[in-house]
């Protein structure tokens, strides 16, 4: 029965007459929907949010990674649908879950969008079926949670579906590698799952696919990459919070660092760490090691620092202002940049609205300009940005900190019209007369 159903299903996914599902229409899932319908499959979007389920469905796009024209194209050509209604899972040959996996408030792994996911497809599943879990998250998850959710169905995974789990590789802003053209790592339950995942992902990817031996493997690698970067940024804030000690310009010492052709990857410090994955996934780990009496010491230190970087943010910010013989306590601050990187619309746990809350908390009269952020919420309040950045904008402020280097912003007039400049991104590094600014 195995072999049958394994081939039963790689034919599908070789001549193109599978039906591939998605759960989460986010900035994972779309990209994914898109790419499989591009391929030639009939692809079924599915959501929670009516919202999002409208627009797609009126070929209107929300994900900046997310090609206009394609989704448009692909929406009237019948290849891309969206829906609530969870019982088309049952005309789906494949489905991917790629939901939201945040902590909740413990900073605990919150995985309910996962389990209801899982909870949503059981009673539309079949034979000849393949699931994989997208979302990050803490090894074992796949095996743990997910399978065990899936049986319920009345099938037996390895022999009667497929399951594998193949972490989201998104990038948002990157200008280089998008979903199409990033390798895909695939671990699934048995070979004969991991076989049947890599054969889905070769026939809509257009980059390698690397399989290892287990889910577990495969979660593990996606914490690996994302801690990695964690303890380097941790590295790089201490080391740069120790260089204005010293009077030393760290952003230099990196720059003459990233001079050694081998050994060596360039960090930089900045207010703190944002986006869904690299904030997040240490306190994954770091929550499951606990179940093995283990205690991820380098990997909690790092996170210490990084969640501290928002304070000591509004900390230099109050000494910067006393220098002006002015109290933190009904000071004016304008912060350019509430996305929690570069060019992009996303500003899911973004450093520069925890820097923002600590400033109001001493009593700061805090505004925002964002080209890219017209407004964001945040503990169920909306906070609306600046229209423009103009003079009377600049000149009004006590002081500007500069949280997010967007490249369409002109440092160069902000400079001229500001009294004082923190800059935690080095985005006026440039700047010859720096009188009025000083680094992070």
């Amino acid at each position: 029965m195995e072999g049958k159903s394994m081939n039963s299903i790689k034919k599908k996914l070789i001549d193109k007459t599978a039906t591939l599902g998605v759960v989460g229409l986010g900035y994972v899932g779309l990209p994914l929907a898109v790419e499989k319908a591009k391929a030639g499959f009939r692809t079924i979007g599915f959501d929670v949010q009516e919202s999002k389920v409208e627009m797609v469905n009126a070929g209107r796009n929300y994900i900046g990674d997310v090609v206009n024209e394609d989704l448009e194209e692909i929406v009237k050509s019948g290849l891309l649908s969206a829906t609530t209604d969870f019982a088309q899972v049952a005309s789906a040959d494949c489905v991917c879950i790629a939901v939201p996996t945040p902590l909740d408030a413990y900073q605990q792994p919150d995985i309910s969008y996962v389990r209801a996911s899982a909870e949503s497809i059981v009673p539309y599943m079949h034979k000849d079926m393949l699931i994989v879990l997208e979302s990050t998250t803490y090894p074992g998850t796949t095996e743990e949670l997910l399978m065990p959710i899936l049986e319920k169905s009345g099938l037996k995974c390895g022999v009667d579906f497929h399951l594998a789990f193949s972490p989201e590789r998104v990038d948002p802003g990157n200008l280089i590698y998008k979903t199409k053209n990033t390798p895909k790592v695939v671990g699934g339950i048995t070979p004969e799952c991991t076989d049947v995942a890599a054969a889905m992902y070769e026939a809509i990817l257009e980059a390698p696919i690397h399989r290892v031996s287990s889910p577990a493997v495969a979660e593990m690698e996606k914490i690996l990459e994302n801690t990695y970067r964690n303890v380097n940024i941790g590295l790089v804030n201490e080391l740069a919070i120790l260089s204005n000690k010293m009077g030393i310009n760290f952003w230099e010492v990196v720059d003459a660092a990233k001079s050694k052709p081998y050994g060596f990857q360039a960090f930089y410090p900045g207010p703190g760490l944002g986006g869904h994955c690299i904030p997040l996934d240490p306190y994954y780990l770091s929550w499951k090691a606990r179940e093995y009496g283990f205690h991820t010491s380098m990997i909690e230190s790092s996170m210490m620092v990084n969640d501290r970087m928002p304070e000591y943010c509004a900390e230099r910010s109050s000494k910067i202002l006393n220098r002006f013989k002015k109290a933190m306590n009904g000071a004016r601050i304008l912060i350019l940049g509430v996305a929690y990187k570069q060019d992009i619309d996303d500003y899911r746990e973004s450093p520069a609205i925890r820097v923002i809350e600590e400033l109001e908390k001493e009593g700061a009269e805090v505004v925002y300009y964002d080209p890219f952020v017209s407004e964001y919420r945040e503990h169920g309040i909306v906070k609306k940005g600046e229209p423009e950045l103009t003079v009377e904008l600049i000149e009004s402020a006590d002081l500007v900190i500069v949280t997010t280097a967007h490249t369409n912003v002109d440092y160069d007039f902000v400079q001229k019209h500001a009294k004082a400049i923190f800059d935690t991104k080095n985005a006026l590094k440039h700047a010859e007369a720096r009188e009025n600014i000083e680094l992070l």
